[in-house]
């Protein structure tokens, strides 16, 4: 098989997988939330990577911006309007504005320095979550609201009570979201992007303006992460700081190493094994995340590129 065809088939078992999971998850003890919450952190770990696997650039920042559009979402739906729809819109605009006015000031920054300043700008986020009692809950984060269901005009769709219903939308939200992304990278702004991953400076002297290219990947990352933060407060109709803690985006970053960050699909493979891992370890002992530590080291030194590399070169050998 071509290496075409078979990218072609890799990709329709994935979204076969997708279709299918509600009513195969519980057959291996899941359940159905357990598979929207791999979607929607799956989404903000390939968000993550667009900046970090085709830009070559390291944010562990993405946290701030995936906590602002949750908090947007459930503050948009308490303080404005009972409604999803508005409530997403105004997560993911809370959270791309931050990322343009943040993205413009750091830009200029490579390497150790971006990655700690976004972490000192998710910090900042963080507690003032913490400290605006009044408006965000504090520690105790924001209550007292909750998705509502989809009015189409015809009719409405539970997706309050009906987890199936809201893994479909969420579902439709993400492959809108991983299409976006997917032709972006195959349009010559990404291919742009992989030639200042690969060089920047001689990307910088074919005249290419690095800088803006960064800056838009930036925020086209933290666009989808804000999607993602939206869908993941709207999933338990509930957020907190631990949201937008720099401890949640070093997460976003292992999900992506995980499953392969020169992958497209490698972050959701990574969120998948993180998300159903901690799942499962967490009911046994309150230790996981030692062993969850423990896996990750074990494929960093011994699978580099990840599950989705190590599986992709098996399947060529």
């Amino acid at each position: 098989m071509s290496g075409f065809n078979r990218q072609r088939a890799s990709t329709a078992l994935v979204w076969l997988i997708l279709l299918t999971m509600p009513y195969w998850m519980a057959l291996i003890g899941g359940y159905t939330e357990l598979g929207t919450r791999v979607l929607v952190l799956g989404l903000a770990a390939m968000a993550l990577n667009f900046l970090l696997g085709f830009t070559g650039v390291l944010s562990f920042g993405h946290a701030a911006y995936f906590g602002l559009g949750a908090y947007g979402a459930g503050m948009a739906i308490k303080y404005l309007a009972p409604s999803t729809p508005l409530s997403i819109l105004v997560g993911v605009v809370l959270g791309t504005l931050a990322a343009a006015l943040i993205g413009a000031l750091i830009v200029k920054l490579r390497g150790v320095y971006f990655a700690m300043v976004t972490i000192a700008f998710g910090q900042v986020f963080f507690f003032i979550a913490i400290r605006w009692n009044a408006v965000t809950g504090g520690d105790d984060g924001l209550t007292g609201w909750q998705r509502h269901a989809l009015d189409l005009g015809l009719g409405k769709i539970d997706i309050l009570g009906n987890d199936k219903a809201y893994y479909y939308l969420v579902l439709i939200l993400f492959a809108i979201a991983v299409g976006i992304m997917a032709l972006l990278l195959r349009s010559p702004f990404g291919r742009t992007l992989l030639a200042i991953r690969e060089n920047e400076r001689r990307a910088r002297f074919l005249g290419i303006p690095v800088e803006q290219h960064i800056w838009l990947s930036f925020v086209i990352s933290c666009l989808f992460a804000s999607l993602a933060g939206t869908l993941f407060a709207l999933l338990s109709n509930f957020v907190d700081p631990r949201a937008l803690h720099w401890s949640q985006s070093g997460n976003f970053v292992i999900m992506a190493v995980l499953g392969g960050m020169r992958s497209f699909w490698g972050p959701l493979v990574g969120a998948a094994i993180f998300v159903v891992l901690q799942d499962f370890v967490s009911s046994h002992t309150e230790n996981w995340m030692s062993i969850i530590g423990l896996f990750f080291v074990l494929v960093v030194l011994f699978f580099p590129r990840g599950v989705l590399g190590m599986l992709r070169r098996k399947a060529k050998s």
